[in-house]
């Protein structure tokens, strides 16, 4: 049911919610009341005069009764039906729906939400208490500490006496490794306090990076207009407090800044136009490397790119050197990812671009589009090994999708919360089933 056929829809429900009786609101608008039942029960069109008369009377603006709710909680509806697998699910009326309930879609669309944020923590927290080495180092330093005071206690409470010097040592150390306990778990809370609070926890280098470039969008005019340097940049920002992360960061800017140079924002934007997404059309075009092109299609806005875009780039031993996250594709912070990305074929081909359509399992699961490639980081000699760096472009679908489409393929976000089952590159069980998928019998 069309949205302009809910009219009659609306003006029922913004009636009831300013309690007012048919007959009351039919007699204010000139109208009798068997029309007015007609019009709320969508039996009658109505345009025009009477419509303003009828929004003035309710208090809203005609375009409320005649357009209704917004396209993005009709989208939300529909998003929420395909991420519950809901066969039964009628998305044809999801219009009617939001029209006649807006107060219930709304409800709908801000739990649906809700739940997704919540999986996205319950992810990043399950993936940093498996990984992270601060966290586990805490831990580790708080058990010991807690031990030591066991023992030294079990000492001192056993039965006979000690020697006054050897019972004052013991008390020496109970009251140490207290102290030490005491600061360790007030370190480890304020650890887990600021993680936390912020989505963008700073306790690494390359993460204080990361909340740099997602804090100003991943876009740097300041370098596209060559008003200031890479290295300026991030010396000045107050992102980044440690010298690390400030290296880390100038030498990702550079990087942006070298491929700026090389493809124009507005001359680039000219030829997105004419090639479209087109990574090996858009390299040939600029005479430019494949893999440069792939960063600088991340970089870019998504109004001038014309969708979102995530970006992995890893070095030859599989470690994510930088991450752009992008919805639809989940990209673990800590651990090992998923092998089978296009990004890790790329690196045991080299120099070959790859284009590849997959699906990443999970409740949300949708198509992505990938370029991958990788390439020598220094320049190749008789006297050292290569130096390999990948890259990889994700495009994820407009819409999650239960089913992969034909030819598209399976992959996971890391196979510590990877749901897919009989898989040859798993490495260890997943925490959402049991253990006992038969893919690990392949390792």
């Amino acid at each position: 049911m069309g949205s302009d056929s809910l009219t009659g829809s609306r003006i029922r429900e913004r009636r009831l919610m300013l309690a007012l009786r048919q007959a009351d609101l039919a007699r204010e608008v000139g109208i009798s009341a068997s029309y007015l039942n007609l019009i709320e029960h969508n039996r009658r069109r109505i345009g025009g005069k009477l419509l303003v008369t009828l929004a003035q009377a309710l208090g809203v603006e005609p375009s409320v009764l005649s357009e209704g709710v917004e396209a993005t909680l009709v989208a939300a509806l529909r998003e929420a039906a395909a991420d519950a697998r809901a066969r039964n699910a009628e998305l044809d009326r999801v219009d009617e729906f939001a029209g006649r309930f807006p107060g219930w879609a709304e409800v709908l669309a801000e739990t649906h939400s809700r739940i997704g944020a919540l999986e996205r923590t319950v992810r990043g927290l399950s993936d940093r208490l498996t990984h992270d080495p601060h966290l586990a180092a805490s831990l580790h330093e708080v058990l010991s500490t807690a031990a030591a005071i066991r023992s030294t206690s079990a000492i001192l409470a056993e039965p006979g006496e000690l020697a006054a010097e050897w019972r004052d040592r013991f008390h020496r150390n109970l009251d140490q490794d207290a102290q030490r306990l005491a600061d360790s778990s007030r370190a480890l809370v304020r650890f887990l306090d600021d993680g936390d609070s912020s989505a963008d926890r700073r306790g690494l280098p390359q993460e204080e990076v990361e909340a740099f470039f997602a804090a100003r969008g991943f876009h740097f005019p300041e370098l596209e207009e060559g008003r200031t340097t890479a290295a300026e940049l991030a010396t000045a920002a107050p992102e980044l407090e440690g010298r690390a992360a400030q290296k880390l960061a100038a030498s990702a800017l550079a990087d942006y800044e070298t491929d700026a140079r090389a493809m124009p924002l507005t001359v680039l934007s000219e030829a997105l136009g004419r090639l479209g997404v087109a990574p090996g059309a858009l390299a040939r075009e600029f005479g430019v490397e494949v893999h440069r092109v792939l960063r600088r299609l991340a970089a870019l806005p998504e109004e001038t790119l014309g969708q979102a875009s995530g970006l992995v780039v890893c070095d030859a031993s599989g470690s994510i050197l930088f991450r752009k996250p992008v919805a639809g594709f989940s990209l673990p912070r800590l651990g090992a990812s998923c092998p089978l990305w296009p990004l890790f074929t790329a690196l045991s081909q080299p120099d070959v671009p790859i284009r590849r359509q997959v699906h990443q399992q999970g409740r949300a699961a949708r198509d992505s589009l990938c370029f991958a490639i990788s390439w020598a980081a220094e320049p190749l000699t008789f006297d050292s090994d290569p130096v390999r760096r990948a890259a990889m472009l994700i495009l994820p679908g407009d819409q999650p999708d239960a089913s992969p489409a034909a030819g598209s393929r399976p992959v996971g976000a890391s196979c510590r919360i990877c749901v897919r089952r009989g898989c040859a590159a798993r490495r260890e069980p997943s925490i959402l089933r049991g253990s006992e998928d038969p893919g690990l019998d392949r390792v």
